[in-house]
């Protein structure tokens, strides 16, 4: 099922959102928010994360970060808002938003 969501977003780039603006990296997610994972890239800022893309894009897909898990964003932090809560599917889990970067939701409308 997750790859008749993946299709018609795999037609255009990534970084472009889709015509409602609703394709967005979980990153700039915001408490409320829900949707679908339609992608997990560890490339952004490699640098940054303190460990090697691989070895993210590995935590995150052993975290649940995978194509076609719902999710909703539960929580940030006061301080530049990191870390951010999700519910993954039936689970919680926080991550640091420069990590959540790699992630691209499917937002719901609201």
């Amino acid at each position: 099922m997750h790859d008749m969501l993946a299709e018609p977003v795999a037609a255009q780039p990534l970084h472009a959102a889709d015509a409602d603006g609703r394709l967005v990296r979980l990153s700039a997610a915001n408490p409320g928010d829900r949707g679908v994972i339609v992608d997990v890239r560890a490339e952004s800022r490699p640098g940054d994360h303190g460990v090697g893309v691989e070895e993210l894009q590995r935590r995150l897909l052993e975290f649940g970060f995978v194509e076609g898990a719902h999710l909703e964003v539960l929580h940030e932090g006061l301080i530049r808002r990191d870390p951010i809560a999700v519910r993954l599917d039936d689970m919680r889990v926080a991550l640091r938003r420069r990590d959540a970067e790699d992630v691209w939701v499917l937002l719901e409308s609201r």
